[in-house]
């Protein structure tokens, strides 16, 4: 069998000529992303980051948004993962087009275009045996030579062929180099004779990653490839494959890691990393997204901004090259400032999904309904979910209180005594906060005392803590009748 049949005699030129139909692609074609992660722990920060850029991509540009999962390593898929992942993109809020794909059950396909490059030239089978192979290593290294192999078999008439086993393996270039017109790194070039010939079916078969991976964008329509530069050396392999097929290739965008807050890749030491630990430390959501947004994309000196402005917003000449750095404080007042923009209704569910992921149990109805009121009359400045719960846990608490140390020390005997003065104060007022500060304040100078010495019983009495909102914020919040019944009850 001969050499394949390139289109042109070098690789860059024959690059330089599929780069051509990618910025056809770039304008004329509907935005296809997708996100394929591989089912083998939790979603981690940077797949989510990923999925998140992906997302936005398309959904600002009336795509599709496509997820696919890479199961073929079966020796480490779990259905568990799987599930934590479609967890994740669902509480992120990410939602994909159509049904999540399995690249296993493609298998057939992947290999069924293998054999297709076989028939066109652009492969060939090669009998060299595993021991074979490593044998030419130990020999390279050895004699300090490159160890990349080169296959006896790639020219080897059909005729010629053993009745053995045997993988396919592409005709890769051979001279020149390969380049890559990268949307965020630039114009990136391999030397062809770096490349090996690379497997792209066993010999039981099975088709491998890097093929996969290629047919399965191809067949899926995907115009964009956005990921991690991690796999930015894959790029040069896959687009081989591209190119043997005759396909168009699809924009390649390769985004830099996120790192540790010291500068090093991120890994467990730096903290959390799967994405439903976050929503399990009060983050929601909106501010995740928000962040992540951030993480090594920006749009002039915004900070904080909505999805639907993020939608609006993205694109990807705004990532930057330089490793993203992870910041937890930075990740705390974003999501301060997305909690006090959310809506109730929005925060309803966010408290609910953290109740979930704390393994707590949601709140019951009328809980709910008491939540959103509170939320709707009070503003709000708190940096998690967390957070926010305790500060409306007046209304979400069923007194009578229980009291710890610190609360009963401060509504001691007097100061009850003092409460149980104010009540019929209280019982007549105009329920607004203007007159409720008016009375209180009036009421505590006839008694000589300091504010403070008053608010401090009284914001135990109204929320059994010792640390709470404003008692004139809680008092509004739940009404006249409700104050002065827990008024009452500490007099009893």
């Amino acid at each position: 069998m001969g050499q394949p049949v390139w289109p042109c005699p070098l690789a860059h030129i024959l690059l330089e000529h599929a780069f051509q139909k990618v910025k056809t692609l770039m304008t004329d074609a509907p935005v296809v992303t997708r996100f394929a992660p591989s089912p083998t722990g939790y979603l981690h920060i940077g797949g989510a980051r990923t999925a998140l850029f992906n997302w936005l991509y398309a959904r600002g540009r009336g795509g599709k948004f496509l997820l696919r999962i890479e199961d073929t390593d079966r020796a480490r898929y779990t259905p568990e993962a799987t599930q934590a992942i479609l967890d994740g993109l669902s509480w992120l809020g990410l939602d994909w087009d159509g049904d999540a794909t399995s690249q296993f059950e493609s298998a057939s396909r992947h290999a069924e275009v293998a054999r297709e490059m076989l028939a066109a030239g652009t492969a060939y089978k090669c009998f060299s045996t595993q021991e074979e192979i490593e044998g030419f290593r130990e020999a390279a290294r050895a004699d300090g030579r490159s160890t990349l192999f080169r296959s006896p078999w790639r020219d080897v008439p059909d005729a010629d062929h053993p009745d053995a086993p045997y993988v396919i393996r592409i005709k890769a270039p051979q001279e020149g180099e390969i380049t890559i017109q990268d949307a965020v790194q630039g114009s990136v070039t391999w030397k062809a004779d770096a490349l090996d010939d690379m497997v792209l079916l066993r010999s039981d078969g099975s088709p491998v990653y890097m093929l996969a991976v290629v047919v399965d964008d191809h067949d899926m329509g995907v115009t964009h490839v956005i990921r991690g530069d991690d796999h930015l050396a894959n790029a040069a392999r896959q687009s081989m494959i591209y190119t043997a097929m005759g396909w168009d290739l699809p924009v390649f965008a390769h985004i830099p890691l996120i790192h540790g807050p010291d500068g090093k890749k991120l890994s467990k030491r730096h903290g959390a990393l799967g994405v439903m630990e976050y929503a399990a430390m009060g983050y929601t959501p909106a501010g995740m997204r928000n962040y992540l947004a951030r993480l090594g994309w920006s749009h002039g000196d915004d900070e904080v901004f909505t999805t639907e402005q993020a939608k609006d917003w993205f694109d990807l000449s705004g990532i930057g090259k330089a490793p993203a750095r992870l910041d937890f404080k930075k990740m705390e007042n974003i999501n301060r400032h997305q909690i006090g923009m959310s809506d109730s209704e929005t925060m309803l569910r966010d408290v609910q999904s953290y109740l979930a992921a704390t393994g707590n149990a949601p709140l019951p109805e009328e809980k709910a309904k008491a939540f959103e009121a509170a939320f709707d009359q009070m503003d709000v400045a708190d940096k998690t979910v967390g957070d926010l719960l305790a500060k409306f846990a007046f209304v979400l608490d069923e007194p009578p209180f229980t009291l710890g140390e610190k609360e009963a020390s401060i509504l001691d005997p007097v100061s009850r005594g003092i409460l149980t003065q104010l009540t019929p104060h209280l019982q007549t007022a105009s329920w607004n906060r203007e007159a409720l500060e008016q009375i209180v304040m009036e009421f505590a100078e006839t008694q000589d005392l300091k504010f403070g010495r008053l608010a401090g019983p009284l914001r135990v009495a109204l929320s059994g803590r010792a640390v709470s909102p404003s008692v004139f914020d809680m008092m509004m919040v739940i009404g006249r009748d409700e104050t002065l019944l827990r008024l009452a009850a500490i007099a009893s």
